[in-house]
């Protein structure tokens, strides 16, 4: 086979086939074909897209271009959680303890957070002593005894993936469907889960901007999944505000520990539950989603879940009396209000200018070397229908310093939208597809 070949086959609309989909994989992961050349190519596939048989066929490639984790002599069923990514979405940190308390193994590899959404794992790195980088044996141990893991990437997990993703994000070939798509499942895939849900946000704090564009992403996930043999759900699921209401990696924990202990805010509650009775209902464990969400919401209320996340963090090197008493997370040292500036109703909050800030205070990375600063953050009072008075927080700032309050108040004054007049209810979850 030839590169060119292949470019010019998919720059004049033509499917590729699932030997020219190996082919590209095996030899650019192997180096043998030039970043120029897999450019061309990927902007072709941006261009005139991909079919969902090309779509899974690159999805499938890249899984098995590095390690395929492979734990059904430890358990005959595992599930994963993923999301697309959001403001404030710790859904991670209630979902994997909650199925895990019922009996559903959870081995789950999650990321580091990039622009303006928080990743699962700098949310965990702010306890004290957890550990996010195991070894395979570790990885394997945490799920046959505990049955709950949860960790960084492997660095052999789709390594295609890995290269392709930094290429795609120099040559404006993100911005694509069936590579979005290929790049989220490749992992899943390599991951082992038998059951996934992933949940797929939409809106201003959200990856996918659009519900067309989300609702587009979700079928083509779950399409690639069926063709690979797994059992897959997408939640498509608001985010026109953030998720709760703290933004910021310790202030995140400390929600999520409040959910688990029954005081959670409830919308990230009922997010969870949602996400949760999929994957009992996937796994078998329930026949019905009403059912599965009754069992859940037992594991929630005995307390049964939050000792699952207790027992998770102290097989994972984290400190206990942190989380038995969150106030003890890392906490920011300065500390500042921010009023209403009239009176009315929230309309609108701008979720990843939110997000932003939160950056620009050091929680986030605006490059993946970038060191974070867990303790910082924001804190919100009120959110879209909510009644505020003129001189009332709207939201706390968590600052490492006073000045760099000072320079994001503008940002923060812009976020809000307050009216006279209540808006419309937003849904928290719009659609649930689960077959294609």
């Amino acid at each position: 086979m030839r590169m060119v070949e292949i470019i010019a086959a998919k720059r004049d609309g033509r499917p590729l086939t699932t030997a020219e989909i190996e082919w590209v994989v095996k030899h650019y992961t192997a180096g043998d074909i030039p970043d120029y050349q897999m450019a061309a190519l990927a902007m072709a596939i941006v261009l005139r897209g991909m079919d969902d048989r090309e779509t899974a066929d690159l999805t499938i490639a890249m899984a098995r271009s590095g390690d395929m984790l492979d734990l059904h002599d430890i358990a005959p069923l595992t599930v994963d959680k993923h999301s697309t990514g959001g403001v404030g979405d710790k859904t991670t940190l209630v979902v994997a303890p909650l199925v895990a308390a019922v009996g559903l193994p959870v081995a789950k590899m999650s990321g580091r957070g990039l622009g303006f959404s928080g990743g699962t794992i700098d949310k965990l790195e702010s306890i004290p002593g957890f550990r996010t980088s195991l070894s395979t044996e570790e990885f394997r141990r945490a799920v046959h005894e505990l049955g709950l893991v949860v960790a960084a990437q492997s660095g052999d997990l789709a390594p295609a993936d890995k290269k392709l993703y930094a290429l795609r994000d120099v040559t404006a070939t993100v911005e694509s469907i069936p590579l979005i798509a290929a790049s989220v499942m490749s992992k899943k895939l390599a991951s082992g889960a038998d059951c996934i849900v992933l949940d797929v946000k939409y809106g201003r704090g959200a990856f996918m901007q659009t519900l067309d564009d989300a609702r587009q992403l979700a079928r083509t996930m779950v399409a690639i999944g069926h063709h690979a043999g797994r059992k897959v759900t997408a939640v498509l699921s608001s985010m026109q505000q953030p998720l709760g209401f703290a933004i910021g990696n310790a202030l995140e924990v400390r929600e999520a520990i409040a959910a688990l202990r029954g005081s959670g805010p409830p919308d990230l509650v009922e997010l969870s539950l949602v996400l949760g009775s999929e994957l009992v209902r996937m796994a078998g464990l329930r026949d019905s989603v009403d059912a599965a969400r009754l069992l859940l919401r037992e594991a929630l209320q005995s307390g049964a879940a939050w000792e699952k996340f207790r027992a998770m963090v102290v097989n994972q090197g984290g400190d206990p009396t942190v989380i038995d008493e969150p106030e003890r997370l890392p906490t920011a040292p300065v500390q500042v209000a921010f009023p209403a500036p009239r009176s009315g109703f929230v309309t609108a909050i701008d979720g990843q200018a939110l997000g932003m800030v939160v950056n620009a205070l050091g929680g986030g990375r605006s490059r993946k070397e970038d060191t974070i600063d867990h303790a910082v953050g924001l804190v919100l009072h009120a959110k879209v229908g909510d009644h505020v008075t003129a001189g009332e927080p709207l939201l706390t700032v968590h600052a490492a310093r006073q000045a760099d309050v000072d320079q994001i108040a503008e940002r923060i004054r812009l976020a809000y939208t307050i009216h006279d007049e209540p808006p419309p209810l937003l849904p928290l979850v719009e659609d649930i597809i689960r077959e294609i």
